[in-house]
């Protein structure tokens, strides 16, 4: 379990992401060969990946803004919409079929990564305001679909945000930012449902696992930290070519899933 949280911490730092698509299938494996009940199995792996997400996030986003790449004015505009996803997707997260839902992820997730290894990085950025329906859009599907997942939503957040203007760095550094807030409130609901169906679970509160939790943290923080510092260091360029072929193998897993439901 610790060896797994090394890869999930660095790339939450470098990429922005919260670190829930190794997290969630990890920890379903292992809560599965626990005994742990079939039926809760996928609630306690997204709830207690959401709540891992958060401390390593807050370290994410501290390093980036160190290096001016965190947007604060779009995080609150826009993260306002991907709260209400997320609060929605997390009522709806225990009664949803997955199958049509991880389908239709891998592909937006595909055509993301193609669009981010066609693009090149410009000199200069010019953001350009996303619209207020846009916003809403955006922001409710992004939310839904990473309360279901478990994720923090940067693996759409970066592209959306490459598409206003905005430079790599700072679609990273911003969407780890919103990212925080999609496992708060991700967090606090499903522990909060947990809670409330009584499951009983294994030293958990709700549908967070506090044994692994522990065990995550101190090395996803220190290692987000180091991620963040990292993707400064490169050329932005490459850090687009690096994401686009990171979303492009995140596709591949998801089809393979959906294939296997």
């Amino acid at each position: 379990m610790a060896l797994t949280a090394i890869p999930v911490g660095f790339v939450a730092g470098l990429f922005g992401i919260g670190g829930g698509l190794i997290t969630v299938p990890f920890l379903y494996y292992i809560f599965n060969s626990l005994g742990i009940d079939q039926q809760y199995l996928m609630h306690l792996a997204v709830g207690t990946s959401f709540a891992i997400i958060i401390p390593t996030s807050i370290v994410s986003v501290l390093t980036h803004h160190k290096f001016n790449a965190v947007d604060f004015s779009i995080v609150k505009n826009y993260g306002i919409f991907v709260v209400i996803g997320v609060i929605i997707g997390t009522i709806f997260a225990a009664t949803l079929k997955t199958k049509s839902l991880v389908l239709f992820f891998s592909i937006v997730i595909l055509f993301l990564g193609i669009y981010l290894l066609l693009i090149k990085e410009k000199e200069q950025n010019i953001i350009s305001e996303m619209k207020l329906y846009l916003k809403i859009l955006f922001g409710l599907i992004v939310g839904f679909i990473s309360a279901i997942m478990g994720i923090g939503g940067a693996i759409m957040n970066v592209p959306i945000l490459k598409f206003f203007g905005y430079s790599i760095n700072k679609a990273i550094g911003s969407a780890a930012a919103i990212g925080f807030l999609i496992a708060l409130f991700g967090a606090t609901g499903f522990l909060i449902s947990g809670s409330y169906l009584k499951t009983n679970l294994p030293l958990s509160i709700g549908f967070l696992n506090i044994p692994a939790f522990l065990i995550f943290i101190p090395i996803t923080t220190f290692m987000a930290r180091l991620g963040a510092r990292t993707v400064h260091k490169i050329d932005k360029n490459k850090i687009s070519k690096f994401f686009g072929i990171f979303l492009l193998l995140v596709a591949a897993k998801f089809f393979y899933e959906y294939i296997k439901l």
